[in-house]
């Protein structure tokens, strides 16, 4: 396939290199494709440990690393212990990202491995991404996005290389469903992750946010299932409010990319 063949050309003169994995569908490809092209002992992935990481995630990062025989690590980062993080900024992905790219480049070094990369495809180059700007401070490389991958290229070449989760929906980490300027806690990414627990539970599947808003849970899903939890509004207000939710809302306009951003504009 010529797009994997230019992602495999673009990380062949890494000769070794750490991915900073998380299970999406991005970073399992870069790492899949490194270890075609460097071979197994030339690579590692490394997930980022800490209270914004889904749970649920984690397990299923882990299963895909070990069908593809990708060694995988796991090392705790401290985003969480800074003040700049905790206030959460619209640039609050800046403060992560630069924690953890710091302790993957000393965690590279340590190893021995040349190149430290992320799953930045070409499409994110165009977006929202302060975490981005954390990664070029730190000579994080990005191979899909140098390889000129978009987003829909990563789906179809993840699809051949047989990557269970080639069409899973893009899963950020917890923190990203608060509302810009309301703290991150612990207390309040436990939340988020239990009640998008929940409503898996119940069958929603696609895309799908517990947003944070104070004392508000806003609930987003893809358009087609909007009616479907319209129909459970009971039984999903009553189960977020025992999380400690005030109030529940049902977002009318279903799932929307980056929608607190996008409401810090209008503000």
């Amino acid at each position: 396939m010529q797009v994997l063949e230019r992602l495999i050309a673009a990380i062949r003169p890494y000769q070794s290199v750490l991915v900073g994995y998380s299970g999406g569908v991005d970073s399992t490809l870069v790492a899949v494709a490194a270890r075609q092209a460097l071979g197994r002992e030339s690579v590692l992935a490394v997930i980022g440990r800490s209270a914004s990481y889904p749970e649920e995630q984690r397990a299923a990062a882990d299963t895909i690393a070990a069908c593809f025989d990708l060694p995988l690590v796991a090392i705790d980062t401290h985003e969480l212990e800074n003040p700049a993080y905790l206030a959460n900024p619209t640039n609050r992905c800046f403060y992560c990202k630069s924690e953890l790219w710091t302790r993957l480049a000393d965690f590279a070094a340590q190893r021995g491995l040349q190149v430290v990369c992320d799953g930045t495809n070409a499409d994110d180059l165009h977006e929202h991404r302060p975490g981005h700007a954390a990664g070029r401070q730190a000579g994080i490389r990005s191979p899909l996005a140098e390889a000129g991958l978009t987003k829909a290229d990563v789906r179809a070449a993840a699809r051949v290389l047989g990557l269970p989760n080639w069409d899973a929906p893009a899963a950020p980490c917890l923190s990203s469903r608060v509302q810009y300027g309301i703290a991150i806690t612990p207390r309040r990414l436990q939340q988020v992750e239990a009640g998008e627990a929940y409503l898996r539970t119940l069958g929603v599947s696609g895309n799908l946010r517990v947003r944070h808003r104070g004392t508000t849970a806003s609930v987003e899903v893809d358009p087609e299932w909007v009616a479907w939890v319209e129909a459970r509004r009971d039984a999903v207000t009553s189960h977020l409010q025992a999380l400690g939710f005030a109030s529940v809302q049902i977002d009318p306009r279903g799932y929307r990319r980056g929608s607190l951003i996008l409401d810090a504009q209008d503000a």
